[in-house]
């Protein structure tokens, strides 16, 4: 029974012996009272007997006043409970967990646990993960704690079996679902606390060598057979052992194959269908024809199905009508997404796949940084549902088979203009124009029968004249259904005019033209000016502020002219607040801005509003995570505002939200009015870099704009995209070439007395030679770098290079220096009220603590640290700040949880951050499971720690041989 939260009883005793009366707290009495309290919850409701208490308070030996004392703490407890609550019956005492409005956590656990049960017996692990989770959530650390007696010391034993029987068979489900990488931090820390629990050697073994991590897999065979030897004087159990023998042999049936997982606990069911259309029209073979497919699905294959046709055919309503048609075949969802395959810049696979995992559940620091992983964790995701993937305007099959579900249930629509006959099991289907009757009842659902029955010949050369094109037929209805004076044979008329009608109408790409040329004529001149300018910007859509400031207009006006937009058919409400273009109408649209715009340098005047608008924004995002930060001042100046954002939350949504169209929008104005303008917004977006969401097309956009630049002979410009390739490399642990585009951003700030290039580029270059282990070098550049920045009163930056230049002295012995220096750097971001980079600053203090031994203080800052990382998403920091508290954890000799926490470090910086971040990880992963007693593990994470730091050529090689040497590993 479930208590009621306002007025119920609630007890616990999974954790401290604790009771409630609705939210208040209830005093429990003494560790004997509580004993009794405790004898009388686990009964089950039936009665205990004063023997049997007496026995379970004391056991063998009871005071002499026994049974006075257990009376007197039975009344204490009726005094708080109520007499209805603990009953006397028969010489003995009562407590109905079960009764009305009375609960017990180890009840409501106990019915989770079964729950999940039956749910792994079904197959549903997504669902029985849950319930092992919520049963787990209820233990409070351990049960019945401090509660004297033979029977609470008895019934807390059970428990604590019991918690690690929940816990294996959770993460055996972990495993199930393809979570082996994030288990084997928990695993870790498991084996170490229970070393003697096979099962959990098992799981982890499997977790490791899931995770590609063979060697350390077998290491742990190893080091568990010499324990049980050692400590019982007997084998590993056959399970242990066979597992062994096919990680040895490389036994295939051990690899979880990705696309036949079970969903994991996080999945959210999305609902991402556009609506359908309420006049969907005709089209009666195809419908059936599709549905068909999709209805296959369900016989354990997935269904594929690929609509090809010319642009405006109808593909796409076609498609999403199908889709909600079949919807309930699917239960657990739909995906949409729009491809672009007929822009310049198609939409990525990755992109697509981050927006449908982010749709699924996982959260931003949580997405892979490759499309490989993505797409793994995708079908991962959808493995074990019935989820329909709609994927809009695909440019060919390369595109589209990342995308695919590939699991038995799902299914995919996709429309192109293209057949994808090289799309292997796809069931393609060939849309042409519409019938003449299917033509005319579209128009007439539209235009209204009244007015089309009494013109029908009229009407039928409209429609013909349209070509039978649906997107053409909406168009020119809509046109005529919003203007009420006009008549059929008007329109007609007006269709039937070469002049305003191309004879390329009912052929090809030219028929769409044609049809676009009418909805546009009709335009006012407002509108028609906002349709050529928004057919300039880039990006897969374009915000209501964003607009505004392409059009030089306020908000409100903005919104009603891209409204009625919006009415003609010509621009799509993609979300409250963004719209966008079919593709072919943006093209249109960008052809009429060049043959109608005038004066010409509206265009370019228009572009230029817009970058403003997204670097003055972007400005003001930077500054809130940096108060007192000098780059702001000295970026291009913008003529034109951008949005003030209220708080960093905030500022972070819309940088997030708007990543897309501000890295699309810097990559396309590289011409000398804009270029400048377009690398500062690089720079002052370096939070999506950082993030790892946007790492890599942070990059290839700099590459772009640093091209531009060298061909203007702009220095400046140059400088500076030098110096975001630079921060790009070093996050991407590529240091070679963080270096060199260092080295030439150094010359050319100097040239040009670049302030932001002469203080960053050489805190950079102090960074790269920490990470390199030249520290003399890197003092070196950080006093520059200090220099340079106090000389501008770049606040944040000297405290950014004193904090670089701690771990320099930490680094060298000077450790008493390192950690004034990081305190130094602290008092100046407190002093700033800075958010961000007090994370930063909270970080270089943990380090320089843990090197005078002071643990204790640096794991509090760097647990400050972390949960700063985690609010301004920064993945790559998330993942190096659990490093950290790895190392201190380590030197303050709890290496069961610095291995833990070195797990949790490289499950974070999967795909992100470069090998030889990894690599220091696994070194101290190595040390720490030494110290457990775990050779042969310590081993295999050196071992490949070394190769790492061979490969890249680090320093650090030398210290793990020198581990590898000193620590020898049981035969």
């Amino acid at each position: 029974m479930v208590a009621d939260p306002g007025t119920g009883l609630r007890f616990a005793v999974l954790g401290p012996v604790r009771a409630w009366r609705g939210e208040e707290p209830l005093s429990t009495g003494s560790p004997q009272q509580k004993a009794l309290l405790v004898a009388l919850l686990l009964r089950g409701g039936h009665t205990a007997t004063a023997q049997e208490l007496v026995d379970a308070l004391w056991g063998e030996e009871p005071p002499q006043q026994a049974l006075a004392a257990l009376r007197t703490y039975a009344s204490r407890l009726r005094k708080v409970l109520g007499s209805q609550t603990l009953v006397t019956e028969s010489g003995g005492y009562m407590i109905d967990t079960a009764a009305p409005n009375t609960s017990l956590d180890l009840d409501e656990a106990t019915r989770l646990a079964g729950e999940a049960e039956k749910f792994a017996a079904s197959g549903d692990h997504g669902r029985a993960r849950e319930r092992y989770n919520d049963a787990l959530a209820l233990w409070d650390g351990e049960p019945l704690a401090r509660v004297p007696g033979p029977y609470a010391e008895a019934q807390r034993a059970r428990l604590e079996e019991w918690l690690l029987s929940l816990l294996e068979h959770r993460l055996d489900l972990d495993l199930q679902v393809g979570c082996h990488a994030e288990a084997v931090a928990e695993l870790t820390a498991l084996s170490a606390a229970y070393p003697l629990r096979e099962r959990l050697r098992e799981l982890l073994m499997l977790a490791l060598y899931r995770s590609g991590r063979q060697a350390e897999a077998l290491a742990v065979y190893a080091d568990t057979r010499q324990l049980l030897a050692e400590e019982l004087g007997v084998d590993p159990r056959p399970e242990l052992a066979e597992l062994q023998q096919r990680i040895l042999r490389a036994d295939e049936s051990l690899n979880l194959t990705l696309d036949r997982l079970p969903a994991p606990a996080t999945f959210v069911m999305p609902r991402q269908l556009p609506a359908t259309v309420p006049d969907f029209t005709g089209r009666t073979t195809q419908v059936a024809e599709l549905s068909e497919q999709l209805a296959t699905s369900e016989r354990s294959v997935m269904a594929v199905s690929a609509v090809a046709g010319i642009g405006g055919v109808g593909k796409t309503t076609l498609a999403i009508h199908v889709a909600h048609a079949a919807k309930d075949r699917f239960p657990d969802g739909q995906l949409y997404a729009d491809l672009r395959g007929t822009s310049t810049s198609p939409t990525e696979p990755g992109a697509v796949l981050a927006a449908f995992l982010r749709a699924l559940g996982i959260a931003d620091d949580a997405v892979p940084d490759g499309v490989e992983e993505r797409a793994a964790l995708y079908r991962s995701m959808l493995s074990g549902r019935r989820v329909l993937t709609l994927l809009d305007n695909a440019r060919d099959a390369a595109q589209v088979r990342p995308l695919l579900p590939g699991t038995e249930g799902c299914a995919a629509l996709i429309t192109a203009r293209t057949r994808m006959v090289d799309l292997a099991g796809a069931h393609l289907v060939d849309l042409d124009v519409m019938s003449p009757e299917e033509a005319m009842t579209l128009f007439t659902k539209i235009v209204g029968t009244e007015r089309v029955g009494a013109e029908r010949e009229a009407a039928m050369d409209v429609v013909a004249a349209c070509g039978f094109l649906p997107l053409a037929i909406r168009i020119a209805a809509a046109r005529l259904a919003s203007r009420r004076t006009w008549t059929v044979s008007v329109l007609a008329r007006k269709l039937g005019d070469e002049r305003r009608r191309l004879d390329e109408l009912q052929a090809g790409d030219q028929a769409v033209r044609a049809t676009f040329e009418l909805g546009y004529g009709q335009l006012d001149a407002e509108q028609a000016r906002a349709f050529r300018l928004l057919g300039l910007a880039e990006g897969p859509d374009i915000s209501l502020h964003a607009a505004a400031a392409l059009l030089g207009l306020d908000a409100d006006d903005t919104e009603d002219l891209l409204e009625s937009l919006v009415d003609t058919s010509l621009l799509e409400s993609a979300a409250p607040g963004r719209y966008r273009f079919h593709d072919l109408v943006r093209l249109y649209a960008r052809d009429c801005a060049l043959r109608d715009e005038h004066p010409p340098s509206e265009r370019e005047s228009a572009l230029s509003r817009l970058l403003d608008f997204y670097l003055a924004t972007a400005r003001e995002v930077y500054r809130l995570g940096r108060p007192g930060d000098r780059i702001p001042a000295h970026l291009a100046q913008t003529r034109h505002p951008g949005l003030q954002p209220t708080d960093r939350e905030e500022g972070l949504d819309w940088l997030f939200a708007e990543a897309d169209c501000l890295l699309a929008t810097a990559r396309a104005l590289t011409g000398p009015a804009t270029l400048p303008r377009a690398v500062d917004l690089l720079l002052v977006i370096r939070d999506l870099a950082e993030s790892g969401s946007y790492s890599r097309q942070c990059a290839q956009v700099a590459e772009t704009l640093l091209s531009a630049a060298q061909a203007a002979g702009d220095a400046r410009s140059e400088g500076r995209t030098r110096t975001v390739l630079t921060f790009s490399n070093i996050a991407a642990g590529t240091f070679q070439q963080a270096d060199e585009h260092a080295k030439r951003a150094m010359l050319l700030g100097l040239s040009v007395d670049d302030p932001i290039v002469c203080g960053q580029v050489p805190n950079e270059r102090g960074i790269i030679g920490i990470c390199q282990g030249h520290n003399e070098e890197a003092g070196a550049y950080l006093e520059q770098a200090l220099a340079a920045f106090r000389a501008d009163g770049n606040r944040p930056g000297e405290a950014s290079a004193l904090s670089n230049l701690s771990r320099v002295h930490g680094s060298t012995g000077r450790t008493d220096s390192a950690v004034a220096l990081a305190e130094q750097a602290l008092d100046i971001y407190r002093e700033l009220g800075v958010t961000l980079r007090l994370a930063n600053g909270r970080y270089a203090l943990g380090l320089a603590l843990t090197k005078v031994g002071r643990t204790a203080e640096a794991l509090d800052h760097l647990r400050q640290a972390l949960e700063l990382f985690q609010r301004n998403r920064m993945c790559l920091w998330i993942g190096m700040t659990y490093f950290r508290m790895a190392e201190a954890e380590l030197a303050a000799g709890n290496a069961a949880r610095a291995a833990e926490l070195a797990e949790q470090a490289l499950t974070e910086l999967r795909g992100i951050g470069g090998d030889w971040r990894r690599g220091q990880v696994l070194a101290v992963l190595g040390r720490a499971l030494d110290a457990l007693g775990q050779q042969g593990r310590a081993h295999a994470c050196w071992r490949n720690a070394l190769t790492i730091f061979e490969t890249v050529g680090s320093a650090e090689a030398e210290s793990v041989r020198g581990l590898l040497a000193t620590t020898t590993v049981a035969a």
